[in-house]
């Protein structure tokens, strides 16, 4: 896993991205920024990176045909299933590198923020693994309905402090782990889940999650004689499993799609959709679409998925998205609830709310004839009760 950067020297993707945080901080982030560097190349950790996510994680996660949904849609749909990692999600796949540079740089203390919570037991269980403390903010109304996680990260060992401000939902968790790092900088790593925050998280988050990619091109390749999809299709909130599956297709003619969550309506009041209603701003560190009013007070995030209810996305999806090299669709609840839904019962397969808004988006594509890769970027089981309450 070679690094190869696709943002510039200052963590800037054209117009979005950078590092905007208090001098304090200074210091740590440009620490991690030259530990990133210099070990993203190291043969060391590389080896024990891959060996990790080999014999821990599970990978690589399988690349399923879906032949039930390819014939309902007429096209050649295949299914990368990190639902299937250990832990559930593609999550995983960052806390493994992340907790891995935290050991080297000598860090004793981890916090996390978390929204549906898999990045919250991600977190909680490689820390278990390494013998680390750990602390996840997560919002107090995530809390309530993702308690399944909630009890995975105690049974794991990790602290779950609620986030009571705000929405309480994963913007408030991410203020607070930021609020805690400030005022614990000298022996806390904080591992950030998504591709957001200052540089260089979202670029090393995709790289850590780039894996996803390069295992689709040569799993494809295998399958079919060709690497590249015609297209790919992932969810966003603030893009990390979406950035691992677009990674190594930035630089093709593949089409890529980002679904992100328009709640009950992109013109309701109540959303998600940043690539429609997000102007350039400034959030968690860095600069990138954030829902925001005139005066530039943050809009509060509406999703019936906790993953997915964020009012920014990560900088190197909205200079995707922006450049239009990117397509996004807006998915209301009720689309994504109904796809989930039906998928279930049509390949015994039970999705992430979260990947259920990629499910929902494949019926606004033209896609027919054509060879897709949708990244099923976690299980239902934490959504379950959700679901249950639509049938």
């Amino acid at each position: 896993m070679k690094y190869s950067p696709i943002a510039d020297e200052h963590g800037f993707y054209g117009d979005f991205g950078g590092a905007f945080i208090p001098e304090m901080l200074r210091k740590n982030v440009e620490e991690l920024k030259n530990a990133f560097l210099y070990y993203s190349s190291e043969p060391e950790f590389i080896a024990e990176f891959k060996a990790l996510l080999a014999d821990y994680v599970g990978r690589p996660t399988p690349l399923y045909y879906s032949k039930n949904l390819s014939e309902k849609l007429q096209a050649g749909i295949y299914l990368k299933r990190e639902d299937l990692n250990h832990t559930g999600a593609h999550k995983v796949n960052n806390t493994i590198g992340q907790i891995l540079l935290a050991k080297r740089m000598g860090k004793k203390r981890i916090i996390a923020e978390t929204g549906a919570g898999q990045h919250g037991v991600a977190t909680a269980t490689v820390c278990a693994l390494m013998g680390l403390e750990c602390i996840v903010y997560m919002g107090a109304i995530d809390i309530e309905r993702q308690k399944p996680n909630v009890g995975r990260m105690k049974m794991l060992g990790a602290e779950v402090r609620a986030a009571e401000s705000g929405s309480k939902t994963l913007k408030d968790a991410t203020n607070e782990a930021i609020r805690d790092w400030l005022a614990n900088v000298d022996d806390t790593f904080y591992i950030i889940g998504s591709v957001v925050g200052p540089d260089p998280y979202p670029e090393m988050v995709a790289y850590f999650q780039s894996v996803i990619s390069d295992e689709i091109k040569k799993q494809l390749l295998e399958k079919t004689g060709k690497e590249n999809p015609d297209m790919v299709v992932a969810c966003v909130g603030g893009g990390s499993n979406a950035a691992g599956a677009f990674y190594h297709f930035i630089d093709s003619d593949v089409q890529l799609i980002a679904a992100e969550a328009a709640g009950r309506g992109v013109d309701s009041g109540q959303s998600a959709a940043t690539s429609v209603l997000g102007t350039i701003g400034v959030i968690h560190g860095s600069q990138t679409l954030l829902m925001q009013t005139k005066d530039g007070q943050i809009v509060e995030p509406y999703s019936i998925s906790a993953g997915l209810d964020y009012p920014g996305i990560g900088p190197m999806h909205a200079h995707l998205i922006h450049s239009k090299r990117v397509q996004s669709i807006a998915i209301t609840d009720n689309e994504a609830l109904s796809a989930g839904l039906s998928f279930s019962r049509l390949e015994g397969i039970i999705p992430a709310l979260e990947t259920s808004h990629a499910i929902a988006a494949l019926e606004r594509l033209d896609i027919q004839g054509k060879t897709v890769v949708l990244n099923l970027s976690g299980r239902g089981d934490k959504d379950l009760s959700t679901y249950l309450k639509h049938l």
